[in-house]
C-alpha cells in the first residue's frame, strides 16, 4: 500500500518513522516550507523534512494546497492508496481528500470530539484535565470532525507539562496510526461518527502567558505554567523586571505556616512570603501558595530556584505583578 505522509513537527516525525520502519511504501512526504528561526533567522527545515531527506523520500513543500493545481497534479501522479496526516496544520480541500483510494486519515492528540483544533494538548493541561488521549480519524472538510477509527485514553500526570505530554502522545499516536493503517490494508477498519456536541482547543495567544495573581487560583496558575511549558512560558513582573516561571507547585497554607513559622499570610496575591536559597521561593496566591521550582530572570537562563536565589535577591514582601 502506497502512503503519502503529511506533517511538520517532531510529533509527526515519529509517525512517519513508524510507517517507514514497518515497510510501507511512502511515496511522498508533504511538509511546510522552510522557515527562518533562531537568532540568526536562518532557514530551518521541519523535523519531518529532515527525516524524509535522510531516507531519500520525495518531499513536497507547497505554500498552500487549496487552488494549487500543480501540486494536486503531482500528488495524483504518485497515486497514493492512503494519505496519513499528522500535525500538518491545514484543512485539506474536498478535491484533495478524494485523491487517495482509501481516503485521508489523521492523528489527533485528544479524545475527540473533545478539543478539536490546533492546541488540544495545551488546553488539556491548561484546564487541569486528568485524562486525554489520541484519536485516529478520517478527514473530512470540517476541522477534526471526521469519523473515528481508533482511540486510546491516557492519564495526565499531576506535574506533567505540555512538552512532556506532547512527547508521550507522539509515541502513542505513532503506534495507533500504524494499527489503523494495518486495519485499512486488510479491510477490517471500522468507523464511528462523532457526536454533535464538541469542544474547541483554539490557538494560544501571547497574552495568556502573563499571570494574573488577583484572578487565578494557585492551581490555575500551576496549570498555566504547565500548559505553556515549553511553548512560551508564563511570566510576571518583579521590581520592574520580567520573570518567567517554568515549574511550580501548590502548597497548603496551614502546613506552610506551621512548618516555616510564618506569622502572617494575609498578604496581597503575588506577595513573596518566603525567599531562601535552601528552602525556596513561596508566593501568596488565591486558595494556596505557589512554590517556585524553576525560574528565569530577565535576559538570563532557566535555573532551579535554589541556584537562582544564590545569585539573585528576592525579599520577603516583594510583590509579583
Amino acid at each position: 500500500m502506497k502512503i503519502l505522509f503529511m506533517g511538520t513537527p517532531d510529533f509527526a516525525k515519529e509517525s512517519l518513522e513508524n510507517l517507514y520502519d514497518a515497510g510501507y511504501e511512502v511515496c511522498g512526504v508533504v511538509t511546510t516550507p522552510d522557515r527562518p528561526a533562531g537568532r540568526g533567522m536562518k532557514m530551518v527545515a521541519s523535523p519531518v523534512k529532515e527525516y524524509a531527506i535522510s531516507k531519500n523520500l520525495k518531499v513536497f513543500q507547497p505554500e498552500k494546497i487549496t487552488n494549487n493545481t500543480e501540486f494536486k497534479s503531482e500528488i495524483k501522479k504518485l497515486n497514493p492508496d492512503l494519505v496519513c496526516v499528522v500535525s500538518y496544520g491545514v484543512i485539506l480541500p474536498k478535491s484533495f481528500l478524494k485523491i487517495p483510494k482509501y481516503g485521508c486519515i489523521n492523528v489527533h492528540p485528544s479524545m475527540l470530539p473533545k478539543y478539536r483544533g490546533s492546541a488540544p494538548i495545551q488546553w488539556a493541561i491548561l484546564n487541569g484535565d486528568k485524562t486525554t488521549g489520541v484519536t485516529i480519524m478520517y478527514l473530512n472538510e470540517q476541522m477534526d470532525a471526521g469519523d473515528i477509527i481508533l482511540q486510546e485514553e491516557v492519564e495526565i500526570e499531576e506535574d506533567e507539562t505540555t512538552g512532556e505530554l506532547w512527547n508521550r502522545l507522539s509515541g502513542i499516536g505513532a503506534k495507533l496510526l500504524l494499527k489503523a493503517v494495518k486495519q485499512i490494508e486488510i479491510g477490517t477498519v471500522s468507523r464511528t461518527k462523532q457526536p454533535q456536541e464538541f469542544t474547541l482547543a483554539p490557538m494560544l495567544s501571547k497574552e495568556m502567558s502573563k499571570i494574573d495573581w488577583n484572578v487565578k487560583t494557585a492551581y490555575e496558575i500551576k496549570n498555566l505554567v504547565r500548559g505553556l511549558n515549553p511553548i512560551m512560558g508564563t511570566y510576571s513582573f518583579l521590581n520592574g523586571k520580567k520573570i518567567k516561571l517554568w515549574r511550580v507547585n501548590v502548597l497548603n497554607e496551614s502546613e506552610i505556616k506551621e512548618k516555616y513559622n510564618l506569622s502572617d499570610l494575609q498578604k496581597e496575591y503575588g506577595t513573596v512570603l518566603l525567599s531562601n536559597e535552601k528552602i525556596g521561593l513561596f508566593i501568596k496566591a488565591k486558595e494556596g501558595i505557589i512554590s517556585v521550582l524553576e525560574i528565569q530572570g530577565e535576559n538570563a537562563k532557566r535555573m532551579n530556584i535554589n541556584d537562582f536565589l544564590r545569585g539573585n535577591k528576592i525579599s520577603v514582601g516583594d510583590r509579583f505583578e
